[in-house]
């Protein structure tokens, strides 16, 4: 894994809310998750951000006590965590990819129903189910049936169960999967608002803007391994700051590939199906001669387009394969 020294401005005197340390956990041969470590820190955002099947849901069951790590172990607020451990999930708030509500009850009812069993009851639940129906958007909602709620009312829902009891750490795992454009921004404006109550947040995405938006460091995970970890700019400064010049067409694109790699400008080429994504310096200067390269090798071009770098770019040159793989 490439270490990056943190530049981040979440720090605590009282060490981390999360520390993990060389999870392992097998699946008969398939070894989902091989060696993850990593912390999370008072009030501070963290992201997992990987492909389908990279091994973050396994990484977070683990975090979360749901499911036993084969080696390694996590520490919640201190306390080693567990599936049989019981008081450090107090500590926790999860919300999973599956919804987690009961659809005859309103929202207002769903929230009190589940502070209930985190023990809070009284004038502090009900201000508290004001305070998260206000923070998750749905206030002007509360009565009404979750049944008959969009799937991304739903999903805000299930944050504000998971936020509801105060937890030191949310796990949020891929929350905006599946909802529309508006729901999937209200969920990211509520996930934004919960650093500034010194909550830490742990948040998987396989969506590189989301990674971007909201997390103050990031974890790039591919093949049950943490590739490498920083802020945003950190993570860029790995691949030199290059921009991206994608080239789309037919033809003879393996033989374009080999004569781009000659380019002085070039420093890397990867093939995407039809797709050749260099990585290079000053593109603006290099993509006359990459076009050119590139047609006298007998591709046909379709389109050409030109990108500042960005988490993807990251991905690609770590992986060498694109982020939706």
């Amino acid at each position: 894994m490439t270490q990056i020294a943190t530049d981040s401005t979440a720090t605590s005197t009282a060490g981390p809310v999360l520390q993990a340390k060389g999870l392992v956990r097998r699946f008969g041969d398939l070894t989902a998750v091989d060696g993850v470590s990593f912390h999370i820190s008072p009030g501070e955002t963290y992201g997992l951000l990987g492909p389908n099947g990279a091994g973050k849901t396994t990484t977070i069951s683990m975090a979360a006590g749901l499911i036993r790590a084969d080696a390694g172990q996590v520490r919640i607020a201190g306390e080693l965590m567990g599936p049989n451990r019981v008081s450090p999930k107090a500590h926790l708030g999860l919300v999973p990819q599956d919804l987690a509500i009961y659809p005859e009850l309103n929202a207002g009812e769903n929230l009190s129903f589940f502070g209930r069993l985190q023990g809070m009851g009284g004038k502090d639940l009900r201000s508290r189910i004001d305070e998260v129906l206000d923070l998750i958007g749905l206030a002007d909602r509360a009565k009404e049936a979750t049944k008959k709620f969009s799937g991304g009312m739903k999903r805000r829902l299930n944050i504000g169960i998971g936020l509801l009891h105060r937890p030191s750490l949310l796990i949020l795992d891929e929350p905006t999967v599946g909802v529309d454009p508006q729901s999937r921004n209200a969920i990211l404006e509520s996930v934004e608002a919960l650093s500034t109550e010194g909550m830490a947040v742990l948040y998987t995405t396989h969506y590189m803007e989301e990674a971007e938006r909201l997390c103050d460091r990031i974890a790039i995970i591919d093949a049950g391994k943490i590739q490498a970890e920083g802020t945003r700019s950190e993570l860029i400064r790995l691949i030199g700051e290059l921009d991206e010049i994608r080239l789309v067409g037919t033809g003879a694109v393996a033989a374009a590939a080999e004569q781009l790699h000659a380019l002085p400008a070039v420093e890397q080429v990867v093939a995407d199906g039809r797709d050749l994504i260099l990585h290079v310096r000053d593109a603006p200067t290099a993509v006359a001669s990459v076009v050119t390269t590139a047609g006298r090798a007998g591709m046909e071009l379709d389109d050409v387009g030109i990108s500042r770098p960005n988490l993807e770019s990251v991905f690609l040159h770590l992986t060498g394969k694109a982020l939706r793989d």
